[in-house]
């Protein structure tokens, strides 16, 4: 049965469009109190690491300036340049925040009328945030105002029903976040091993230092077996000291960097095999050009990116991938390859690219082909772990993607909240 749509109204009838303050650039700093810019909205979120600061004394001396202070969940929407629309969620933060001038800022006027995790929503549609870059003008840089964006018109259905609609969809998100730190986490333990072993050599300095085995088992969460692959000494070498029987060999003497072949997006086939670009995975085909596990590495457009791959995957033009040359493991290759610099070496062109031939020149000590057996055997659960969780925010990402633009236009409804949440994030899991 065909169900009529939610009535429409313009934005500026449930919220009020405020820019940012214009804080002068000669007054910003490293020190001081954090300034949101447009630089600093990365859709979905808001970055809080990467700002610049303006001094506490200026602060204070401008009137009424807490109108300009950001607040957990704030809608930002950037109005200003080749990113024009683009959304983020302000975080939760230590500090006190304020918004720049061109960054507009969506306050809700009457939360009786409105949800603002509904509004979120509905704004971070592909569709409305297209909209409001087309509404920006100006021949040198594009600008939209606060009333242009204001002008919008969007679905409102009953407050009730804007709840659910934002609930399912948060529970899909928060579902997303979940899986996403999770998989954070078996990565870092996996690096951590890396680095413990091939990096800071903590087994073999222990072993110089004297201390018992049984310790340093108990202390590095290693086998005994494991530890005996270590030798006891540091030898002198051209990256300076290493363990005794390790070899400093080049990059290209371990890997051959070999070329993606190209893949247009209207000659790919419905599948289950990943597609992978410079910036990861791109779409899906029924056809593998590699065989999983494997390592990707940006060669056009995010030139030196190296992306690890649990399964069979299809690298396009844009990418290499690599083909081991010697008896060393996928995963340790990937965790060498992730400690070099290749986005410096990229080739002089227009589009940045990374020269192969160079990043073939640099250093990359390697150790006995048995202990980088163990590492593989070592951390392959995680390796794997941090797939399955990825894996399932993925699964999740497209049935959130699938279901919002439904949702808001009243195609579907949703007669029972819990049932279908619930059921859609079980339906992630196992998939």
């Amino acid at each position: 049965m065909h169900r009529p749509c939610y009535d429409r109204t313009e934005l500026k009838e449930v919220v009020d469009v405020i820019s940012g303050y214009a804080f002068p650039g000669y007054e910003m700093g490293s020190s001081g109190s954090p300034i949101i810019k447009i630089k600093n909205i990365i859709p979905p979120m808001v970055d809080t690491t990467d700002v610049d600061r303006i001094s506490e004394e200026f602060i204070a001396s401008i009137p009424k300036l807490e109108k300009f202070r950001l607040k957990h969940k704030d809608i930002l929407i950037a109005m200003t340049g080749a990113t024009v629309g683009k959304i983020g969620r302000f975080p939760k933060a230590n500090e006190i925040f304020y918004l720049n001038q061109r960054v507009a800022r969506v306050d809700l006027r009457n939360p009786a009328q409105a949800d603002i995790d509904y509004i979120y929503y509905v704004l971070s549609q592909t569709q409305y945030t297209d909209q409001i870059f087309s509404l920006a003008d100006g021949s040198a840089q594009a600008n939209v105002s606060a009333s242009q964006i204001g002008n919008i018109t969007m679905p409102l259905p009953p407050l009730p029903e804007q709840r659910r609609i934002a609930h399912i969809l948060g529970t899909l998100d928060d579902n997303i976040e979940n899986n996403r730190k999770t998989a954070k986490a078996l990565e870092a333990m996996a690096q951590a091993i890396f680095k413990s072993w091939f990096v800071d050599f903590d087994p073999v300095r222990s072993k110089m230092n004297g201390e018992s085995r049984e310790s340093i088992c108990k202390r590095l969460k290693i086998t005994p077996e494991i530890l005996d692959l270590f030798p006891d000494r540091l030898v002198d070498s051209e990256l300076g000291e290493i363990p005794e029987g390790w070899d400093v060999k080049p990059v290209g003497n371990l890997i051959e960097l070999a070329y993606g072949k190209p893949l247009k997006a209207e000659n790919r086939a419905q599948g289950g095999v990943p597609v992978y670009g410079s910036n990861g995975i791109i779409g899906w085909h029924d056809e593998k050009l590699v065989n999983g596990p494997g390592i990707v590495v940006g060669r056009k457009g995010n030139p030196g990116t190296v992306t690890w791959v649990e399964n069979d995957f299809y690298p396009i033009d844009t990418t290499f991938y690599v083909i081991p040359k010697e008896r060393v493991g996928p995963r340790f290759l990937y965790h060498a390859l992730i400690r070099h610099d290749f986005s410096s070496l990229g080739a002089d062109s227009a589009v940045p690219g990374l020269n192969r031939n160079l990043a073939y020149l640099n250093k990359q000590l390697v150790a006995q082909t048995n202990l980088c057996t163990a590492f593989e055997h070592f951390t392959a659960e995680l390796f794997l772990s941090s797939h399955n969780v990825k894996k399932q925010a993925f699964n999740c990402a497209e049935i959130r993607d699938t279901l919002l633009p439904k949702l808001i236009s009243g195609e579907i409804r949703v007669p029972d909240l819990d049932s279908i949440a619930g059921g859609l994030i079980r339906e992630t899991a196992q998939g």
